[in-house]
């Protein structure tokens, strides 16, 4: 693989690409905001109703049209344009949350209302990501495509990161109304980062009359007739399940009972931290049999459940968590270019949202599952069951010779400028 000069790309590279850096910075808004969105959305309920059911109808709308839709959203996204899919989504979106901040602003904010709009929200994020995912490998070139998935997980970590911080401090000192304001800008920021993306190596999107079943079902045939993907999709569905029951619901309550909430943030800084190591080191390397490696890698998975299930000193559990950061980024660049590079380019789309769909369906579950599995065998235990479930679901992926020889594919020649195709 090689660039101008014959020397490996760097995290660098993509960036000198108009359309990726607008594809990145799209990203890291929408990221932004849908890190905000659930926080600044939680206080606003709260202060309108104080009612903690109110809050769960609220919340669990965007989440269920999401699910809903979400297999559809891959189909538009392999029928459209991506980057107008993507433009539109994010216009929606911002509209959403503006009539949101002008009813709490202007008195008029009840919750069917914010249902409603919930519900308007889940369904553009459900068009959104796999439009989003399926357009890297179009804004770059060819040998580019690892870093510059490496360098999309690096801005969405920071949107996440820095979102659901402004979330907090935008709520402390304007308010609910005003945070949601704040939303509906980013997202019509990154609305306007999709809309000045203009080339696409891919080929034009599909005509025709629309048949949505059929095409679901075509995405279905891409989806089972590679084994390495349904296996690794299988995979992390448990691995999904356990973490977020882990992590997600256990980690919070052991940090109240042990080494407190301060030390619980400061632990997921650490993951984050490892995540953007994480991303350095997918973006400089290239192995020959990259899903074998990110498969494997899925078992450090295991390390920060195991860390919480057997010690309460921090540093252990820093190191844990770090390591855990750095061990995913391998697994999550490893994955989307495993794809982007052996799945058809109008097939890509409906791939990514039957695989969106598993992890999506899978964390709700843990997350429901681990509290009264907790309370029946007991934190620790749970957490080590969690950690042994997530070892044998790693072994299972590993089986598969599919998932074993999956190779990365030769640099292809760059186009030269001026035949690209739109």
């Amino acid at each position: 693989m090689s660039v101008d000069g014959g020397r490996a790309p760097t995290l660098l590279d993509p960036l000198r690409q108009r359309d990726f850096r607008c594809l990145a910075g799209g990203r890291m808004a929408t990221y932004f905001a849908n890190a905000m969105a659930p926080i600044v959305l939680s206080f606003a309920v709260l202060d309108l109703t104080g009612s903690l059911i109110d809050l769960g109808i609220v919340v669990g709308a965007r989440s269920v049209a999401n699910v809903a839709l979400l297999l559809f959203g891959g189909v538009i996204a392999d029928r459209l344009p991506r980057r107008l899919v993507l433009q539109g989504s994010s216009v929606a979106a911002g509209l959403a949350q503006a009539v949101i901040a002008a009813s709490l602003l202007f008195g008029f904010a009840s919750i069917p209302v914010l249902v409603v709009i919930s519900v308007i929200n889940g369904m553009v994020a459900a068009v959104s990501l796999p439009a989003a995912a399926a357009l890297v490998p179009q804004t770059v070139p060819h040998e580019m495509i690892r870093p510059a998935n490496a360098v999309v997980r690096m801005a969405v970590n920071a949107g996440m990161v820095l979102g659901a911080s402004t979330g907090g401090l935008v709520v402390g000192f304007a308010g609910p109304g005003w945070g949601i304001a704040v939303n509906a800008a980013v997202f019509l920021l990154a609305g306007l980062c999709f809309a000045r993306i203009r080339a696409a190596r891919v080929a034009p999107p599909a005509s025709g009359p629309a048949r949505p079943l059929a095409e679901l079902r075509e995405g279905w045939s891409e989806f089972t007739s590679r084994t390495w993907v349904w296996v690794v999709v299988l995979q992390f569905l448990v691995i999904n399940a356990v973490v977020a029951g882990g992590l997600q619901v256990l980690g919070p309550t052991i940090a109240d009972q042990s080494f407190g909430r301060t030390t619980w943030g400061l632990l997921l800084a650490a993951q984050t931290a490892g995540a953007f190591a994480g991303g350095f080191v997918a973006a400089r390397t290239r192995p020959r049999h990259a899903l074998r490696i990110g498969a494997a890698v899925g078992a450090f998975e295991a390390v920060p459940l195991l860390a919480l299930g057997t010690t309460s000193h921090i540093a252990p559990l820093l190191a844990a968590m770090f390591v855990n950061g750095v061990a995913l980024e391998q697994l999550a660049v490893a994955w989307d270019v495993s794809l982007q590079e052996n799945i058809p380019p109008e097939r890509l789309a409906r791939v990514y949202s039957y695989d969106a769909l598993g992890s999506f369906v899978a964390i709700p579950v843990g997350e429901v599952a681990a509290g009264p599995i907790a309370l029946h065998v007991g934190l620790d235990t749970t957490l080590v069951a969690g950690a042994v479930l997530v070892v044998a679901a790693t072994g299972f992926a590993l089986c598969s010779s599919s998932v074993r020889r999956l190779t990365v594919k030769p640099a292809e020649p760059r186009l030269p400028a001026g035949e690209v195709t739109a």
